[in-house]
């Protein structure tokens, strides 16, 4: 990643709402994700988010999403909510013209950081598709582990996607953030 031209992070506000829905599709549905590899099209169809969602997390008490911008760009983005002794990590998009540059690993140590600073966060918490062995490896490079506690996927709800595929739930990944 180019430091000259870094990212910049800021929380975000109601006028990044489209421009973030845009960024999360672009980063794990269609086509189009198929540029990174975080794409999630050979398991699930459909949406991965949508304004309302987007504008819920924003407006969440204890709770922050995270914009990231490069020359004026949004590039990332990430939500962080506090729960208690730990903060969950989600909603983690990154450009798919610009995974695999070192900015994805920029963005989870500032949400690691920032979990810690502002709430004394000791743990952070995630959740991840199961079958995404390559992503959870990536987590895992990064000090994540896997907890076998499993929850189901949400069938039959299109606000997360139509699965193409019968075996997907979500598995609970945890760091110490000491």
């Amino acid at each position: 990643m180019d430091t000259a031209t870094g990212p910049t992070f800021r929380d975000a506000t109601d006028a990044d709402v489209d421009a973030l829905v845009a960024l999360v599709e672009s980063a794990y549905r269609g086509d189009a994700s198929r540029a990174g590899w975080t794409t999630e099209a050979d398991i699930l169809d459909g949406q991965r988010t949508d304004p309302e969602s987007v504008r819920q997390v924003i407006k969440t008490p204890d709770s922050r999403l995270l914009v990231v911008e490069r020359e004026g760009r949004i590039v990332a983005c990430c939500h962080l909510e506090h729960r208690g002794a730990h903060a969950y990590f989600g909603m983690f998009a990154v450009s798919p013209s610009l995974q695999g540059s070192g900015l994805g690993k920029a963005v989870l140590a500032e949400a690691e950081r920032l979990a810690r600073a502002d709430w004394g966060a000791t743990e952070m918490h995630m959740t991840v598709i199961s079958v995404r062995e390559d992503l959870i490896g990536w987590y895992e490079r990064r000090g994540y582990r896997r907890t076998g506690e499993m929850t189901p996927f949400p069938y039959g709800d299109e606000r997360f996607g139509i699965p193409r595929r019968p075996d997907l739930r979500f598995e609970l990944l945890v760091k110490p953030l000491v």
